[in-house]
């Protein structure tokens, strides 16, 4: 079964199909954006039911009743976590327990937050329970942790160094790289310490290593994807656009916009690309040293979908010169080629440039003079048939 399109995509082909230029067919805008023509129409019947043109069950309302059918869901829930807790309490010749049941209703298919919720439980010493007991490392590292702890309550003046000599002189020795281990987990800083830096300073530390070094090239697809973002002013703000491409095509397989260069502009960008690509476990994405591509959140959608992280150097654009070259394109080719009035104008022209012009009509000598949608098709067919 096909993987659904990003609902970011289909917003923008909705999008660019309404606004088409007279004597520009739907099936021809279909055709550009690589869907079926039938799938078109029915997004725009749906746009049309969403906007109230037309009746039938809108987007919300679909969302209302999924949501509905999971409230209705957690309900039946509770309601046998209360039944079954009633009749686990009610036997008066067995020990007052509430771990074991929860353990019994997980193994039934309720969560286990859920139980905690409703029998008003931590989870935490739930899960210590399970098992069983703290290792001899965790309590030494918890006694470490107070002797330091007590230190820094007493002289909060003192560095690491400092604190470690005192833990030493409590009983609690340890080195210190232990003891600076342990004070930057919790935030144990001298008050005299450096001032964090503002927006001026240097950017932090890749969270990844340089796997590419420079060698953009790959022999296969969903192997080595590079990542960057762009901005461009209109007249009611910039606009930004995080873009992925796959070197192996050149073909962008997943982009996001927004008006706002949030940590979300990567991660929706590299979940449209999964969207569309399917299975990529394996494959190496190239950034460079961005906070957006250094945030938690994009970090952990790289591990959901099995994604390998690379980064460049901190002003080296040598190092992600693939993916700046597509962005030299799009400058030339949209953004300076017009004064943009709304986002959405921008939005529209950038969509449809990527999608219609460079995906499908401009030939590349990388590829043997072939558009990226030819090159996977003639490149891919073998393989198919092979199959």
């Amino acid at each position: 079964m096909p993987k659904p399109y990003p609902r970011e995509f289909r917003d923008d082909v909705v999008r660019v199909a309404r606004d088409r230029e007279p004597g520009v067919t739907v099936e021809q805008i279909a055709k550009d954006f690589g869907v079926h023509p039938m799938t078109l129409f029915k997004w725009l019947r749906q746009a049309d039911v969403d906007a109230g043109a037309t009746p039938g069950t809108s987007s919300s309302e679909s969302a209302e009743l999924r949501e509905a059918r999971k409230r209705i869901r957690l309900l039946e829930q509770e309601n046998e976590v209360l039944r079954r807790a009633a009749a686990y309490l009610s036997q008066a010749h067995l020990p007052k327990r509430l771990y074991p049941l929860v353990s019994e209703l997980a193994a039934d298919g309720i969560p286990v937050a859920v139980t905690c919720r409703v029998l008003n439980i931590a989870r935490q010493p739930y899960y210590r329970w399970r098992a069983h007991r703290v290792t001899d490392a965790d309590l030494v590292a918890a006694y470490r942790a107070d002797a330091l702890f007590d230190a820094h309550r007493d002289d909060p003046e003192f560095g690491y160094r400092f604190l470690a000599d005192e833990a030493r002189a409590a009983g609690q020795p340890m080195v210190e790289r232990t003891a600076w281990k342990i004070c930057s987990g919790m935030g144990w800083w001298s008050a005299f310490s450096k001032k964090r830096r503002g927006k001026g300073g240097k950017v932090g530390p890749p969270v990844h290593d340089d796997l590419v070094q420079r060698d953009f090239t790959a022999d296969g697809p969903n192997r080595l994807w590079l990542a960057d973002i762009t901005e461009h002013r209109t007249g009611e703000g910039k606009l930004y656009l995080c873009a992925i491409k796959d070197v192996w095509s050149n073909r962008i397989v997943g982009y996001s916009i927004d008006s706002r260069m949030k940590s979300r502009l990567a991660v929706n960008a590299l979940h449209n690309a999964v969207a569309r690509r399917g299975d990529v476990a394996g494959c190496v994405l190239h950034t460079d040293r961005g906070s957006q591509f250094r945030s938690r959140k994009f970090v952990h959608a790289l591990h959901q979908h099995h994604v390998t992280g690379s980064m460049g150097r901190v002003g080296a654009a040598g190092d992600n010169a693939a993916m700046e070259s597509f962005f030299g394109l799009l400058q030339n080719n949209v953004l300076d080629r017009r004064t943009w009035t709304t986002r959405q104008q921008l939005r529209t022209a950038i969509v449809t440039w990527i999608e219609r012009t460079y995906h499908r009509r401009r030939r590349q000598r990388s590829l043997s003079r072939l558009t990226p949608v030819e090159y996977e098709t003639i490149m891919t067919r073998p393989a198919s048939q092979a199959a």
